[in-house]
């Protein structure tokens, strides 16, 4: 996980962590900025807690971000050592786009989180992208919510589904009409990895798609002594 510290916000790092664990294990945490900022105060707080090693970057221009020639720097050393399996980049910024790309090339997974308005470049060029407005939430009870950004218009119920969402039933459908919910899950991170649930106000796939009965057919199988399958449709 390589952290561009010049535009990541610290109240979110314990969000931030949860949601990487979910792809894979973390090996290293790096977070690059230049520490003799005051901007940079907030991350000294919490990176030491946190196991996050500090890269020091001067700038040597005013007005001038280095910190992304640094991280990149870093990111390629990394990749060609050949050391891991995918990567974390924590930023908002459009200047990492070609990493993440180059990177995909290699054929490991790349991973973004960045506020939503991060360019669309930056997010496609992901495998998955999660939006820090999504991890809001779960810093309401660390006592770092004034630090974290609010949540948008966009979690608000809507009257019809996501197209994505429609888009990605259609295309996982059987003979039958029917999708396997997994199936669906990856036809919607082929089309937009920065699509996410919690973005229109559902913690789960499965709970978004349940929201619009008018819209979509839902069948469940359970199985005895293991999990169950879901099964969506789009009504006729």
């Amino acid at each position: 996980m390589l952290i561009d510290g010049d535009n990541a916000q610290s109240a979110l790092i314990e969000a931030i962590l949860s949601e990487t664990s979910r792809y894979g294990l973390l090996t290293m945490r790096r977070i690059y900025g230049d520490w003799t900022e005051p901007t940079m105060k907030g991350w000294k707080e919490t990176l030491h807690h946190h196991a996050v090693q500090p890269i020091q970057q001067f700038r040597y221009t005013v007005g001038k971000n280095v910190t992304d020639s640094a991280l990149i720097i870093d990111a390629m050393d990394i990749l060609y050592e050949g050391v891991v399996d995918g990567f974390c980049l924590v930023t908002s910024d459009s200047d990492y786009t070609r990493l993440a790309t180059r990177i995909r090339e290699k054929g490991l997974f790349v991973m973004g989180i960045g506020r939503k308005d991060t360019p669309r470049a930056f997010v496609n060029a992901c495998e998955v992208f999660i939006y820090t407005e999504n991890l809001a939430g779960k810093t309401e009870n660390s006592g770092a919510s004034a630090l974290a950004p609010r949540r948008r218009d966009a979690a608000a119920p809507l009257s019809e589904p996501p197209a994505t969402l429609r888009t990605a039933v259609e295309m996982a459908a059987q003979e039958d009409g029917w999708a396997s919910l997994g199936s669906v899950g990856n036809m919607i991170q082929r089309q937009d990895p920065g699509f996410d649930p919690r973005t229109f106000g559902h913690r789960t796939l499965s709970r978004l798609v349940r929201a619009y009965p008018d819209v979509f057919e839902v069948r469940e199988t359970k199985r005895k002594g293991g999990p169950s399958s879901i099964y969506v449709k789009l009504s006729d």
